[in-house]
């Protein structure tokens, strides 16, 4: 396949992840070690994603990146630090002048290679791209990079940032249940957790019972409908056996008539449609105190669980930096219009990276399957754990100052 002497350009989008930037830390490594071979030129970092590529607003990389210590100490920087955007691309057949402006802006800076790291609607642009960049003849490699802490990307195995996002959640429930277990008046603790469709996440909060028993009474995912009377029963039983439950929810759990538990705490929705999701334990506390009469109180992790690299999965950033330098092989090699994707092995804890053509994932969900779930539809099994444990593995080391984490800025 033929190579583009031209350059590249990577950007961020969607959420912000304690992963995101060892992600971009892995592109940029790939693009300079391309550059020393003459295989690409010059690698641009977009600012706000598509919307400032559109505004020309773009950094030379190559002059930042010019020691090993400013890539170790993006890697664990939290949050995008190109900045992100949620900009939603109209389809190309509608000849929306935007796509003029964003082919202007290719030939302008001789983009060849597009690199967009994100998540499901991050992976529409994409293949939003591809198609228009196809139709008017332009060539260039066109690669999604994935990212998201909710895990709900198909095809690939799990997406880099939801493992330190996991080890955060686990983390912080089980220090919530040692907070819990010093009183004897009956109360329930509710955490919420991000997940408008999947509930990966909230599942995470169950992996305290592989270290030292303690776990959530329950766990409800939006994968079930959530039954108020079958919650309230839920809740009885467990103050019978002790004082202090302790339950995980995920945001987007639905009632069986389809509206969301906390509808009504929230009317706003984002770019692309979706409903802001929050106070889904505040809800739930609100009925428990009226149906049950118990001291109720709701955690509800919100952006903390999005950006907390100090207690960050060594897997997710080994991982997360390995996919993005692959990234920039696969385009190489003549790969567009894909996105990247971890393989597990069957025996083990072994990943394989690959692509995939973006088609099979944009704008599709990756549910928790149905044997991660209970029966009873209020707690995970064994079997979920297996899957996530690895995920969270291993511990970070990044500098500090004054007792702080160094972080950078682009």
């Amino acid at each position: 396949m033929e190579k583009f002497n031209g350059n590249a350009v990577v950007g961020q989008s969607g959420g912000p992840t304690a992963a995101i930037n060892a992600t971009l830390s892995g592109v940029i490594r790939g693009a300079l070690a391309a550059a020393d071979k003459g295989d690409i030129r010059k690698i641009y970092g977009m600012r706000n994603g598509i919307e400032g590529l559109c505004e020309e607003r773009l950094v030379d990389l190559c002059k930042i990146f010019t020691e090993e210590q400013r890539f170790t100490d993006l890697e664990h920087t939290p949050a995008a630090a190109l900045g992100a955007c949620r900009k939603k691309l109209p389809p190309p057949e509608q000849n929306d002048p935007i796509y003029d402006r964003i082919l202007d802006v290719f030939k302008k800076y001789d983009i060849r290679y597009f690199f967009y790291i994100g998540g499901n609607d991050s992976m529409d642009t994409v293949m939003k791209l591809r198609a228009y960049t196809e139709k008017v003849g332009y060539e260039m490699r066109i690669i999604g990079v994935p990212k998201t802490i909710d895990n709900d990307l198909d095809c690939t195995d799990h997406t880099p940032g939801f493992g330190s996002a996991a080890k955060y959640i686990a983390t912080s429930v089980k220090e919530i249940l040692c907070d819990c277990a010093v009183y004897t008046t009956k109360a329930v603790t509710i955490t919420e957790i991000m997940g408008r469709d999947a509930g990966w996440l909230t599942a995470a909060a169950a992996l305290p019972r592989l270290s030292g028993g303690m776990a959530p009474d329950y766990v409800y995912l939006p994968e079930r409908e959530f039954d108020m009377d079958s919650f309230f029963s839920d809740v009885r039983t467990a103050l019978k056996a002790h004082p202090n439950v302790v339950i995980a929810v995920s945001e987007g759990i639905r009632l069986p008539n389809g509206t969301y538990v906390c509808e009504g705490m929230s009317k706003k929705v984002d770019a692309f449609g979706h409903t802001q999701l929050s106070g889904t334990g505040t809800a739930l506390c609100m009925a428990l105190r009226e149906e049950i009469g118990c001291k109720t109180r709701a955690v509800e992790f919100n952006t903390s669980q999005r950006c907390a690299a100090h207690i960050a999965s060594a897997t997710d950033i080994r991982e997360s930096v390995a996919i993005g330098k692959k990234a920039v092989e696969f385009a190489l090699r003549g790969v567009s219009g894909h996105m990247m994707i971890f393989v597990r092995s069957k025996i083990g804890y072994k990943i394989r990276i690959d692509s995939i053509d973006v088609c099979e994932v944009a704008n599709k969900v990756k549910r928790v399957p149905d044997d991660f779930i209970t029966p009873s539809g209020n707690n995970v099994t064994d079997r979920c754990l297996d899957y996530l444990r690895p995920l969270i593995e291993g511990e970070v080391k990044y500098r500090t100052e004054f007792g702080m984490p160094v972080h950078f800025k682009i």
